[in-house]
């Protein structure tokens, strides 16, 4: 996976292919950025994200994707607030909101909100953003379409709504009734429907375009600059993710797997050593060459007896997995492999452990026996 993006009224998702190769998922939630990453992808890009029917992406998960080596940016709305807050860990902003929130210009989680539709409407947005208020009465006032008095007390007005109810057509109505000149109202009106700023989009088309330079510089892993800490909330976390996040196939692996202790000891011994090769590489700032990824892809096809590029899409196809992931695998593979020949003084009291554990060690043992030639 190459690219990943979180977005929904703010820019659809035929605009944001147009400008960057990515997966285009809907508005970020709690755990999204945490399953996502477990793909691997090179870079994640955080436009919208749910905040009041659903809890909040969590500040934690993205660390943990910097920490993972991946290159995060966001911008325009809760992409702009959660880069403002993790700017210092590496997250990259992108934007004039983003760029409002860090320098403490505006606070509010509100002033990006918006009430919209679901997915199968296009996201259908139903008020208006502050910050896009904001940016059109500047621009009107600038353009003399407003006096100063009149766009300070559209501003204020604006920011007294519920974002729910925030429009240009309630900002007026409230403007009226409270003394703005009728004849600047009426001018405001008349010019809003070419002069209107799109703040948001505007952002999220730069952070885009940020993304695509990054990509098109083939970066490597993004070097973590602090200590991710672990926690009992983030395990909590990550259990609740996996539980959401995991197929119907793949849970029905999961639960005959539980069915099978020896089995199931054995497989997940050795996911363990996956799992920590893993970590130790990215700690180190290691990486694998193409040249590890084509020795683990025949000794996979070997193995299986893969023997054509067919015979590899009938694999992928049985085992619920894509192009993505296979190469996913073979990089995983390739890790695990290259830290147990880096480490191997380190891991070989711990497998002898594991050996008399699963009951390998007295038949290797015998088998030694069987393969020693008699000594003379």
């Amino acid at each position: 996976m190459n690219a990943v993006v979180f977005a929904g009224p703010t820019i659809p998702a035929d605009e944001i292919r147009a400008l960057v190769d990515a997966v285009c998922l809907p508005p970020v939630a709690h755990g999204d950025v945490y399953r996502v990453s477990l793909e691997r992808p090179r870079a994640i890009g955080i436009i919208d994200g749910y905040f009041e029917r659903q809890p909040a992406v969590w500040h934690k998960e993205i660390l943990w994707a910097l920490n993972a080596g991946i290159h995060v940016f966001g911008s325009a709305s809760m992409g702009a607030l959660r880069a403002a807050e993790l700017a210092p860990f590496g997250m990259v902003g992108v934007g004039t909101i983003f760029e409002a929130y860090r320098d403490g210009l505006i606070e509010d989680d509100d002033e990006v909100a918006v009430v919209h539709g679901p997915e199968d409407t296009g996201y259908r947005v139903g008020s208006d953003a502050m910050v896009n208020i904001r940016a059109t009465v500047e621009k009107g006032r600038s353009s003399k379409v407003l006096e100063e008095e009149s766009a300070a007390a559209m501003v204020r007005i604006a920011r007294s709504l519920y974002y729910a109810e925030r429009t240009y057509v309630r900002v007026l109505e409230l403007a009226h009734e409270q003394g703005v000149p009728a004849s600047t109202l009426e001018r405001f009106r008349r010019w809003l429907p070419a002069g209107a700023v799109n703040q948001k989009r505007d952002d999220a088309v730069a952070m885009l375009r940020a993304m695509r330079a990054c990509l098109d510089a083939q970066p490597g892993a993004r070097p973590a600059d602090f200590v991710f800490e672990d926690s009992l909330w983030w395990h909590e976390l990550r259990i609740r993710a996996a539980e959401i996040g995991v197929p119907d196939d793949d849970a029905r692996v999961l639960e005959a797997l539980s069915h099978d202790p020896v089995l199931r000891e054995r497989c997940v011994a050795a996911a363990l050593g996956w799992q920590l090769a893993i970590e130790e590489f990215r700690r180190d700032g290691s990486s694998v060459d193409a040249g590890h990824l084509v020795d683990r892809a025949s000794s996979l096809c070997s193995r299986l007896e893969l023997a054509d590029e067919e015979a590899v899409e009938r694999w992928v196809a049985a085992n619920r997995s894509s192009r993505a992931g296979l190469e996913l695998l073979l990089e995983t593979s390739a890790v695990a492999a290259r830290a147990s020949a880096l480490r191997g003084d380190i891991l070989i009291p711990t497998l002898l452990q594991f050996l008399r554990w699963s009951g390998d060690y007295t038949r290797l043992l015998d088998r030694s026996d069987a393969l020693t030639p008699p000594r003379a």
